[in-house]
């Protein structure tokens, strides 16, 4: 497909050690990771349509899309419609799209200077535990702050990963038939935190939000980050990139 493109000497991938992947010996699964740059969140929703099945048949390994979006308010299968505060004609003004995703959780937003995972997963034959697959999103997000020097933590009860100043990572995820997985996580690098005044965040009205750059108080870019994303998603997963 023309949506994607695939860097190459592509820095997501660089300097990983298979043998970091599974401590016991070697890796057990392989890992491809696609860099797609900003493109909209229906044609990511597309690719991803595509993908899953693709998995399910064994035509593709398990797969990690990372991107970022424009502006867009997606809500889960347990929005409440309140918790969109932005109005048509709010939204129009500041160019933020609103969708439906089809994932789970409540509702979100997805900008700039944001990075979004979409984990195409097969979690047979002994990773079929949603709970645990939750944990272990919030795992590599917060080994992967902790390498970016941003002290992060899960809250008990809650979704997602903080740091001191905020939530800093919304995760909301699909689990389809044949244990494949779809949609996934978005870390707040360097992104616009006042567009998080158009919703809810996630559902929590008393909490606040903060990202990468706003913790660490200097400017941070994606692709900073995305390297230590993937390292951590290969050790969480016991994966070798390819």
């Amino acid at each position: 497909m023309s949506t994607y493109d695939e860097a190459s000497g592509d820095p997501v991938s660089g300097g990983l050690s298979s043998s970091r992947g599974n401590p016991e010996g070697g890796p057990e699964r392989r890992l491809e990771v696609r860099w797609l740059g900003r493109i909209p969140w229906d044609e990511a929703q597309a690719l991803q349509d595509e993908l899953v099945p693709a998995r399910r048949e064994g035509a593709i390994p398990d797969t990690l899309l990372l991107l970022e979006h424009p502006h867009v308010i997606t809500r889960g299968t347990g929005t409440d419609p309140g918790h969109v505060l932005a109005d048509a004609g709010e939204r129009a003004r500041r160019g933020i799209e609103l969708v439906d995703a089809g994932r789970g959780g409540d509702v979100t937003y997805h900008g700039p200077g944001q990075l979004v995972g979409y984990p195409i997963l097969d979690l047979t034959p002994d990773r079929k535990d949603l709970h645990r697959y939750l944990r272990d999103l919030e795992s590599v997000l917060i080994d992967a702050l902790d390498a970016l020097g941003v002290p992060a933590h899960r809250e008990e009860g809650l979704t997602g990963v903080w740091a001191e100043g905020g939530k800093v990572a919304a995760i909301g995820v699909r689990v389809s038939s044949g244990w494949i997985t779809s949609h996934g996580f978005a870390l707040n690098v360097s992104t616009d935190l006042s567009y998080f005044e158009t919703i809810v965040p996630c559902g929590i009205a008393d909490r606040s939000v903060s990202s990468v750059a706003r913790e660490l108080g200097r400017p941070v870019t994606l692709q900073e980050v995305r390297g230590q994303v993937v390292g951590a998603f290969a050790r969480a997963f016991r994966a070798e990139v390819v």
